[in-house]
């Protein structure tokens, strides 16, 4: 439909780009914006703060663990990798070089 109103020149496709990105602006800061509503009138009991807190380490092991699993060993070992030069040094940017440096390597020799 979308392109049947672009051939017919009531919208041109540059001004439904724009329409796009500000239609997901709004949809964004609305659903940021709610949260902070929602939880400024919630009370934080002990359970939800618990909650709260172990959010972030589960976002992060439901982003990573499906690319560990598809990537393999090479992946396995380049995250084991990141994960204990950001515990020993505490520098993402170190963490990150580390782990690109095992990539290299593991590429290198063939894994």
């Amino acid at each position: 439909m979308s392109e049947a109103i672009a051939a017919s020149g009531a919208l041109p496709s540059d001004w439904m780009f724009v329409v796009a990105v500000i239609g997901m602006v709004a949809v964004t800061y609305s659903l940021r914006a709610g949260g902070y509503w929602l939880m400024g009138r919630l009370s934080i009991t002990p359970r939800v703060r618990r909650g709260l807190e172990a959010l972030p380490g589960a976002i992060i092991v439901s982003t990573i663990l499906p690319i560990v699993l598809k990537g393999g060993i090479a992946v396995g070992l380049c995250l084991v990798v990141a994960i204990a030069a950001q515990v020993k040094l505490k520098k993402e940017y170190a963490a990150v070089f580390c782990a690109a440096l095992v990539a290299a390597g593991l590429r290198a020799v063939g894994i």
